[in-house]
């Protein structure tokens, strides 16, 4: 059984990978069929085409590798420029590679294409369906997000009591010390002397209705050293009792959730009170208003993995040649999300509807990453497409404006070299990937 459902988790987040890339490629096609563009394939994977069929003047089909996919649209690259100026061709071998990109870009053309071929679209047309595709990755990510926020919900603190600290060790003891344990000249905690039980439910606090996990700790902040009552709601029964919080020194954070110093670069405490007791989580649903940040924060965090891209592949390497662990939060390849997907789905660790949550939330993360790669301004990705069209614009502002001529379409065939540097490093990167996840695996359980 634990196989057949560390299958059906690798499986489920395959299935969601290869409809997330042609829903990808479907944000590319829609418009730029919708601006006249004519398309010749819409095609999932690479490599030898196993099915397709033809509807109108699009083939549609299905290829060997479901490692990506892509659209072709006729005049992605615009003719060499033969005015005398630019020679047309030469003898050397970048020149050669631009050459046969312009050649095989104006192969399938037809009468009556002039007018529609993807290079002569006004610049922001040809943004909008380059950017259609992240930004339909944008669109799963969201929704999954979303499903998990308000579906299924996030883990919060509430106030029954998940467990209990046996004596006092204030925050100083440990970072002088590095005491963690309960010695025998420890006092209990206030919570053991007020004989709390895991599963209690603390309904009153100082005289207050308790409602939030964040209500209570402020109380109990606020009651340092002084005796206080306490309702304690147990098995269906409400029982008074009172408790004394001690003074414990904590540390003054800012905004950011980081320490507060001094002048003389010391960190700043604050007295508050401790009882000992820590909160069982509970997933509840959020309100809609919720998903906007969640998605922002996933956004960031791939970003922040792509920005130190060169330094996190540097890591993969060394946990994958040496005895280097393996970072977490790091990249990832298809065959690593599909392991994790599998040991989501068999550990019986979680419940059913944890393991469907997070069978969702890897699909939105796989969906957020590919937004924010495609985005990268480099050619084969979307984003390197986003940038030369950019600079068209650019350069033919500066043109308008001085009253020179129209520099007419950037050439981005030019570019190939560039493109084929790009695409061999993401192919090495790739294998990197999928040997570390096969090496030695991000492992959550």
């Amino acid at each position: 059984m634990t196989v057949v459902l560390f299958i059906l988790g690798v499986l489920v987040v395959v299935v969601g990978v290869i409809l997330s890339i042609a829903l990808h490629e479907v944000g590319h096609l829609v418009p730029a069929k919708l601006f006249g563009v004519r398309v010749t394939q819409y095609m999932i994977g690479f490599g030898r085409t196993v099915f397709s069929f033809r509807r109108g003047e699009t083939e549609y089909g299905f290829k060997l590798i479901p490692a990506g996919g892509y659209i072709a649209m006729i005049g992605m690259y615009p003719p060499a420029r033969e005015d005398g100026r630019v020679r047309a061709s030469t003898t050397g071998v970048f020149q050669s590679m631009a050459d046969d990109a312009r050649r095989a870009s104006a192969a399938e053309l037809q009468p009556g294409d002039e007018n529609r071929m993807f290079y002569r679209l006004p610049v922001w047309k040809r943004i909008v369906i380059m950017l259609g595709g992240p930004f339909m990755n944008l669109l799963i990510g969201t929704v999954m997000i979303g499903i998990l926020v308000m579906g299924f919900g996030t883990a919060q603190p509430t106030t029954t009591v998940g467990s209990l600290s046996q004596c006092v060790v204030t925050a100083e003891q440990q970072q002088r010390t590095g005491q963690t344990s309960c010695l025998a000249t420890d006092k209990p905690s206030p919570a053991v002397a007020a004989k709390l039980q895991p599963g209690d439910t603390i309904v009153g606090f100082a005289g207050a209705d308790v409602t939030s996990w964040n209500q209570l700790t402020t109380l109990i902040r606020d009651s340092a050293g002084k005796t206080v009552p306490i309702v304690v709601e147990r098995n269906g029964t409400r029982t008074n009792a009172t408790i004394t919080p001690v003074i414990n020194d904590v540390s003054v954070l800012d905004a950011k959730g980081q320490p507060v110093r001094d002048a003389n670069n010391e960190v700043r405490t604050t007295r508050a009170g401790f009882v000992g007791i820590g909160p069982v989580q509970r997933m509840v649903p959020q309100p809609i208003t919720e998903v906007p940040p969640m998605v922002a924060q996933n956004v960031g965090a791939v970003v922040g993995v792509v920005l130190h891209l060169p330094q996190r592949m540097v890591e993969v390497g060394q946990a994958a040649f040496t005895s280097a662990p393996r970072n977490p939060n790091g990249p990832m390849s298809v065959v690593g999300v599909g392991r994790i997907a599998g040991e989501v789905a068999a550990t019986d660790r979680i419940d059913v509807q944890s393991k469907i949550a997070g069978l969702i939330g890897l699909v939105g993360s796989v969906n957020i990453a590919l937004f924010v790669f495609n985005l990268i301004p480099l050619l084969p990705l979307d984003g390197g497409h986003v940038a030369g069209a950019l600079w068209e614009a650019v350069r033919r502002g500066f043109a308008k404006m001085f009253r020179r001529r129209d520099p007419g379409p950037v050439d981005i065939a030019k570019l190939m070299p560039v493109t084929y540097v790009v695409a061999g490093l993401l192919l090495v990167m790739g294998a990197l990937l999928i040997f570390a996840d096969i090496v030695k695996p991000v492992n959550l359980f």
